[in-house]
């Protein structure tokens, strides 16, 4: 791993950080599609796409739509499975961006499929730390997320946390009944800290999107954009309420004031992802302005 030797690194997760600034899953694929559209290399860190044992096709076409409020997606967790992953996309982020940090986020339907990409990945060295997405179905459970239940999570939490010493960073919903709780709950359980929040489960477009007719190819998907922002700021107050452990502040980051309430509300790090789609050069802009307000 690359030592960071910028002027104020951040310390989280047992390692350094060059800046705040992640790029959010999802939004960069594995670092590679980027490369000639944004410096990635400035970054703090970089989210990756999901990551399940076997390749995902994903869900059909069209997968986002826009609204006035932000969008909305369905991709359907599409990714090349584990060993693709292993053998072409974490080499070349270690070849050619060494400096950021990789967290990888890791998706199943079953508690066996997050622990075999878990354990797989344990002992690569460009891997930082794991972000467990938990708003998949659970096949075990009839389909009901692994979020859903603190109970569920919580045996899914321990048995990741058997698989790997590295730092375990739970994803949780927007929409928890109580997210303290949970965080207490999974805290106790031997995660390492919180990314808040995920996307908000939505089961039709609105506003713009639905008078333009657009549609998603899977009926349903996940509200993220400036609607997310005060959800995930005031999440991540409540978790800093009840538990000790850092957070990744995400959803919603557009601008640095919106950085600064992540951090003020007590994040350590903050993920910007449907924003950097609209436009590429966000990301490093907040990185210039971070570096500027240091």
């Amino acid at each position: 791993m690359t030592a960071i030797t910028t002027r104020n690194p951040i310390t989280v997760f047992g390692t350094t950080f060059q800046n705040p600034i992640l790029l959010a899953a999802g939004t960069a694929g594995f670092g590679r599609e980027l490369i000639d559209i944004m410096p990635i290399d400035r970054m703090g860190g970089i989210v990756t796409k999901a990551v399940s044992p076997e390749p995902r096709a994903g869900n059909a076409a069209p997968r986002v739509a826009e609204f006035d409020g932000g969008m909305l997606n369905a991709v359907g967790l599409a990714n090349p499975g584990l060993e693709r992953v292993v053998s072409d996309q974490l080499p070349w982020l270690e070849a050619n961006v060494a400096r950021v940090r990789v967290i990888v986020n890791v998706v199943g339907n079953t508690l066996a499929d997050y622990v075999a990409v878990v354990e797989r990945l344990a002992e690569v060295g460009v891997v930082t730390a794991f972000e467990i997405n938990v708003s998949c179905p659970n096949t075990e459970e009839g389909g009901k997320e692994f979020g859903a239940s603190d109970e569920t999570l919580t045996t899914l939490v321990a048995k990741v946390r058997a698989a790997t010493a590295k730092p375990i960073v739970v994803k949780l919903a927007p929409n928890l009944p109580d997210v303290g709780r949970t965080a207490k709950a999974v805290e106790d359980t031997g995660a390492d800290g919180f990314t808040l929040v995920n996307t908000m489960p939505s089961e039709e477009q609105g506003g713009t999107a639905r008078a333009a007719g657009a549609r998603l190819g899977f009926g349903r998907g996940g509200v993220s954009g400036p609607l997310l922002l005060p959800i995930g700021v005031e999440a991540t107050k409540v978790v800093q309420g009840v538990s000790s452990l850092p957070v990744i502040g995400a959803g919603g980051v557009r601008e640095y004031a919106d950085v600064k309430r992540y951090l003020d509300a007590g994040a350590s790090l903050v993920a910007v992802g449907t924003a950097a789609l609209v436009d590429p050069r966000i990301p490093e802009r907040l990185v210039t302005a971070w570096e500027a307000d240091g």
